[in-house]
């Protein structure tokens, strides 16, 4: 398996290596815990329930567990394998220039095609013996899959504020509990962006010339995702006063008409994929611990820092989901035709 965060994700394309995890199910249900401590007042009070808040934590596991099941359309598809990640040297290695990268999947998946085509020599050979899934000749596509949960949890948000004027109890109760779901599974993806192995070809070893001498280790993953946490002890209750408020990602129009959700998704992925060296050093330095070793003070901080920027990043867009919800008028004109019904065919006193 293959997860990239520290609890969960997975690893794919490019047929490069093994299937690795990410954040284990601790991890990711900790960026979730940080994220709804970094929400404002004016936040929805129904997702801070502990029933809700529970769910929401839970479900930052999902995706990994759909990884588990036989069915190969499903591993195929971004929900098993290629969401959870982006090894953005492939990117580069197809002619593709991250700073007019399109925000649309299938016309990426197009470009990306065709550039791994024309240039062969730049990627490693897919065994097909390794792929019965059929994802290793792609790089990851979290940058689109952010961006696409957001767009769905937005729609939520839109239909309750419909509901909560003219719906039913139960009807506001079920938008509600969409609102939790979709808040839950996408925390597990931008938790798996803040782990800079999800965003890198070096993602369980480094692959290549190797000039640093940095470790091929085929167990680094796993160690990052949940056995250096774990050995550390890093607790989500311990990292609560240090969560820094989310700050709505700005959905203003770009002059380049790309999608603003997508364009602060990359250029968090980017930041993260900065990380990248600096985590490798910290590894050959003996700094992040290993089953007979203890972790170091800046073995920990690195790790929590991922986990913190991974928290203060999906409340960001889970607050500019809920601040761009404007209410769904299709919806509202057909509540409206229902009451004005249920009005007319009620009896006459």
């Amino acid at each position: 398996m293959r997860t990239r965060f520290f609890s969960l994700v997975v690893l794919v394309v490019c047929g490069v290596a093994a299937p690795v995890r990410a954040w284990d199910y601790e991890g990711h249900r900790t960026v979730n815990q940080l994220a709804l401590a970094a929400l404002p007042p004016e936040y929805p009070k129904f997702v801070h329930a502990p029933v809700n808040a529970e769910r929401i934590a839970f479900l930052s596991g999902e995706p990994d567990r759909w990884r588990n099941a036989p069915d190969l359309p499903l591993k195929q598809s971004g929900g098993s394998w290629t969401d959870h990640f982006c090894d953005l040297e492939y990117l580069s290695a197809a002619g593709i220039d991250l700073a007019t990268l399109t925000s649309f999947r299938y016309d990426f998946m197009i470009q990306y095609a065709a550039g791994r085509a024309a240039h062969p020599a730049h990627f490693p050979v897919v065994d097909p013996a390794k792929n019965a899934d059929h994802t290793r000749e792609w790089p990851g596509f979290i940058p689109w899959a952010v961006p696409e949960h957001f767009g769905r949890l937005r729609s939520a948000f839109s239909y309750l504020k419909v509901f909560e004027e003219l719906g039913t109890a139960d009807e506001i109760m079920n938008a509600q509990a969409n609102v939790v779901y979709l808040m839950g599974l996408m925390g597990h993806y931008v938790g798996d962006c803040a782990q800079p192995l999800h965003t890198t070809k070096h993602h369980n070893g480094w692959v290549g010339e190797n000039p640093k001498g940095y470790t091929t280790w085929a167990g680094f993953h796993s160690w990052i995702d949940g056995g250096l946490a774990a050995k550390a002890g890093i607790k989500s209750g311990a990292l609560a006063a240090r969560v820094v408020p989310a700050r709505a990602i700005s959905l203003a129009a770009r002059p380049d008409a790309r999608d603003p959700m997508f364009i602060a998704v990359l250029e968090y992925l980017q930041t993260q994929h900065a990380q990248l060296e600096p985590l490798y050093q910290l590894e050959k330095d003996g700094k992040l611990g290993n089953r007979d070793a203890a972790v170091s003070a800046e073995g920990r901080a690195f790790i929590e820092a991922r986990l913190l920027e991974g928290g203060h990043m999906l409340a960001s867009i889970w607050l500019a989901a809920y601040r761009g919800a404007g209410p769904d008028n299709f919806l509202r004109t057909a509540l409206g035709k229902r009451q004005a019904a249920a009005v007319k065919e009620a009896p006459k006193p």
